[in-house]
């Protein structure tokens, strides 16, 4: 405790001064300047994990660089490569993190908050920020298989039964199979790794090995002690973790740093049962000898450890489980193979990672944002996976403080808007009344939102707005940002809505009150900035110009709708975005992410769907291409590479975003017109298939309704099944490139002759 009152200012100005550098306190003071005053400058969230992040920078500097004649992970074989498009020049870098190929997919069972990761060749990690498996296939003469170093390889999500990602590599006489999954082991969980190798050459030995890697597809993670099992039979790392083959390698080498990568010792013939390395930097690998032209199977299993006493009964198998966690699902069938395998994969990403949290990724955003969990929140209750939704919003009455703000970062003044928005649509769309607990949180919630609003200032730009804060990262650093405050008016919306319905009538009145009056705050505001900037599109801030953090005030939008579809304001930024900020049909954020961003991308999407602009094809074209083989999208993607650039290499609120896209196109409330828009999303290429088309049941604010959309030659017959809460809303059809119609009461299904179609000349 005694550091605390250490004179840190002087001590590090003093050191500064005496090594000759410049003094760092007024440097870091600077930074202050560019951002509006705030109750938080950095969130210490982000500031410990930035630590975490450039340490393992500076650690892969060391590593890397000067041993570049090991095997390394995908990602720095193509950066530290000169003549590949991926490399970034080493220079004044002191750190050297993975910007290129943040690509890999979490293969796991539902319910288990075990995330092992396989990344774009194969290599496989199974424990969060662990050592990880690579399978090479070497031979006595020049011929090996490193998948790390192959151009192309072959990669895809299996989804039938387990969830599994299945890697195919092929090198001259060499060719190697695996296969990465999840398992259930009695009480507990297991890693398997399923391998299959085949080499054709009559002339040269050949095997398969199996390596113990002390890295994974962040960079280096410490391995200082490798050794045997009793019967030879797979290893015991760093004296806890324990890996099993299903039988004994014919051979085994270990290596320590000093003497190099044990790919460089191989094939050997020394016998050893052990090594450390007190570097860290430990290298195994266990190799089985290939006959020619007769494949061989390994299977490598990694057991997770129960903390947890053991249970007297054993888990369902992960087929079962998976089986039992799609039931409820709304299920697709539509003539796009791509769109469909991107739906499938989705469904399957935002299960996994909910497992009593909701997190947006499964490894470098394994943890809880209020920001993300209403976007994946929201996939998964429009997707029908209720009872997961209700697990997941039993855990915020926890987050939330004395205060009524929700926590999960310093100076988010977004979540208690995005929290209680969620927990608003959970009770609309399930017809669940919130409990008295609930109640009392949404009060605190409301309330922390009324009280953090700021004074109404004469000619201020921000008055009555919420304060400066972080927000989100992408939308640049602590300022007044609208998209703060669309959240904030959504929140007080829903604290309204639920107080009016299910609590204190006079509470509900004044949060209603409340949410107007924030509401009219924000119109003032934007009527200033658009006589500032002499246009009607919004800025991410009263005080930015336009730039891509206007992104964020789409919120009006989407997927709040606080805005008409096709008001100005909504319009003209999302043109100025179309025009300055997209990247081959992808929206390109040019402040940290630095990548096309896939769910920001559909966002513009969102909007532009909701006002009929077809153009929202074209986006959704775009982030399907950009897609990995195993479905999936990291948080932002290199415009060269197309590999992943910045944050989870396998985001879950882009897989969200995706599941709520295609929802759209097919189901749209307009709560403010009691409305629901069936269709408007699904385009041409699906109908010209002439292939029946369904979707559903998907829950709605109305009730759960299934479209089925059957195609003809002449027509196309559109109709529907809803189990109405209170009776049928208007129903409106509007297929793209038809006029719209309305059905009248009581039809449930409506026929389009194909001639409808307006002439476009």
């Amino acid at each position: 405790m005694w550091l605390k009152w250490l004179p840190w200012r002087f001590i590090v100005r003093k050191v500064a001064r005496e090594q000759g550098f410049g003094d760092p306190i007024s440097v870091l003071a600077q930074f202050q300047n560019f951002a509006q005053p705030s109750d938080v400058l950095a969130p210490k969230e982000l500031l410990r994990e930035g630590v975490v992040l450039h340490a393992r920078g500076l650690m892969n500097s060391q590593a890397i660089q000067h041993n570049l004649d090991w095997v390394w992970p995908f990602w720095a074989e193509r950066q530290f490569d000169p003549h590949d498009k991926s490399f970034i020049p080493r220079a004044f870098s002191l750190t050297q993190i993975n910007l290129t190929h943040r690509n890999w997919t979490a293969v796991g069972v539902p319910g288990s908050d075990e995330f092992p990761i396989v990344d774009a060749r194969g290599l496989l990690t199974p424990y969060y920020d662990g050592w990880s498996l690579d399978v090479w296939m070497i031979t006595s003469g020049p011929h090996s298989l490193i998948p790390s170093r192959l151009a192309e390889i072959s990669q895809e999500l299996a989804m039938s039964g387990n969830l599994a990602v299945v890697t195919r590599a092929e090198s001259g006489p060499l060719s190697l199979h695996s296969r990465a999954e999840m398992l259930t082991q009695d009480d507990s969980y297991a890693c398997r790794l399923t391998l299959s190798g085949l080499s054709t050459t009559a002339h040269e030995k050949s095997w398969l090995v199996v390596s113990l890697r002390p890295y994974n597809p962040e960079g280096v993670s410490f391995i200082h002690d490798i050794e045997l099992l009793e019967q030879r039979r797979g290893w015991k790392v760093n004296g806890k973790s324990e890996i099993y083959f299903d039988k004994p390698a014919d051979q085994y080498e270990f290596s320590y740093y000093r003497h190099g990568d044990v790919y460089s010792r191989l094939p050997s013939v020394e016998d050893k049962n052990k090594v450390y390395c007190k570097v860290g930097m430990a290298t195994a690998a266990a190799l089985f000898e290939l006959k020619p032209g007769q494949a061989r199977g390994v299977v490598v299993t990694v057991p997770f450890r129960k903390k947890e006493k053991k249970s007297a009964l054993s888990r369902p198998d992960a087929a079962s489980q998976w089986k039992d966690s799609l039931k409820p699902h709304c299920k697709l069938s539509i003539p796009d193979e791509r769109f469909q395998f991107l739906y499938d994969a989705a469904l399957r990403t935002v299960i996994l990672h909910s497992p009593r949290e909701v997190y947006p990724g499964p490894y470098t955003y394994r943890r809880f944002w209020f920001r993300d969990a209403a976007f994946i929140l929201y996939a998964m209750l429009c997707a029908g996976l209720t009872e997961r939704v209700k697990h997941v919003l039993d855990t915020f009455p926890p987050k939330q403080t004395q205060s009524g703000y929700f926590h999960s970062q310093d100076g988010e003044w977004d979540s208690n808007g995005e929290a209680l928005w969620i927990i608003q649509k959970f009770c609309e769309m399930t017809r669940t009344p919130p409990g008295p607990a609930c109640l009392k949180t949404v009060d605190k919630g409301g309330l922390w939102i009324s009280r953090k609003r700021l004074a109404k200032e004469p000619f201020s730009p921000h008055a009555g707005l919420l304060p400066a804060g972080f927000s989100a990262e992408h939308l640049g650093p602590n300022d007044y940002y609208y998209w703060d405050d669309f959240w904030g008016v959504a929140g007080l919306r829903a604290a309204g809505y639920l107080e009016n319905l299910y609590g204190d009538k006079d509470r509900g009145r004044h949060f209603d009150r409340e949410a107007g009056e924030f509401l009219e705050s924000i119109r003032e505001s934007l009527l200033q900035v658009q006589l500032r900037l002499r246009v009607k599109a919004m800025p991410a801030s009263p005080y930015r110009r336009l730039d891509s953090g206007a992104i964020g005030s789409l919120a009006a939008g989407y997927p709040l709708k606080l805005f008409e579809a096709t008001d100005p304001r909504l319009m003209e930024t999302v043109e100025y975005l179309l025009q300055n900020c997209f990247i081959d049909d992808g929206f390109f954020h040019d402040m940290t992410h630095s990548g096309i961003n896939p769910y920001l991308s559909l966002h513009v999407a969102q909007v532009l769907l909701r006002a009929g602009d077809k153009r929202y094809f074209d986006v959704m074209k775009a982030i399907a291409q950009l897609a990995s083989p195993t479905g999936q999208w990291p948080e932002a993607i290199h415009p060269i590479t197309k590999g992943g650039c910045m944050g989870d290499g396998q985001h879950v609120w882009a897989a969200a975003e995706w599941i709520l896209m295609i929802r759209d196109c097919f189901v749209r409330e307009e709560d403010a017109e009691s409305k629901i828009v069936l269709c408007s999303g699904v385009p041409d290429d699906w109908l010209a298939a002439e292939k029946e088309i369904s979707f559903g049941p998907a829950l709605t604010t109305f009730g759960p309704v299934s479209l089925l959309i059957q195609p003809g030659r002449d027509k196309i017959t559109v109709s529907w099944n809803g189990a109405w809460f209170a009776g049928a809303p208007l129903i409106e059809l509007a297929l793209p490139g038809f006029p719209k119609i309305r059905a009248s009461g009581g039809e449930t299904a409506l026929d389009i002759k194909r001639q409808e179609r307006p002439c476009v000349s």
